[in-house]
Formats: C-alpha cells, structure tokens, sequence
C-alpha cells in the first residue's frame, strides 16, 4: 500500500511508515505541498497513493464522486 501524506500531518509520519516497509510520500517529498485538495487527488488518484489526513475536504470530495 502506498500512503500520501497531506500537509497537517508530519512529514515524521511518512518517514515512519517507509521504516515500516511501506512506499510513503509527504507532500512536501512531491512538490504539493501549496497544491489544492483536488491537485492533491489527482496526484494520488494517477499514482495510486492513498491519502492520509485530518482535512474533511478530502471525505467531502469523495461523496460528490470527484474522487
């Protein structure tokens, strides 16, 4: 599994999930870190990145399909 990890979570996260044997970005480690909710699904969508995070921007783009 591969985890994207948005910008209110700390870059340590992604760092201690890579430890632990899985592929994980920060969006800092992509240049998204000043990117939209939206540029920041369609990144994960088209590299097939699971995104975690506290934003409830994200839930809400997922139940309007645009996800």
């Amino acid at each position: 599994m591969k985890f994207l990890i948005d910008n209110q979570l700390p870059v340590a996260l992604s760092r201690l999930l890579g430890d632990r044997g899985f592929e994980s970005r920060h969006v800092l480690d992509v240049g998204l870190d000043g990117a939209s909710d939206p540029a920041i699904v369609e990144y994960a969508v088209r590299e097939g990145f699971v995104i975690v995070s506290k934003d409830e921007d994200f839930s809400v783009l997922a139940a309007l399909g645009r996800w």
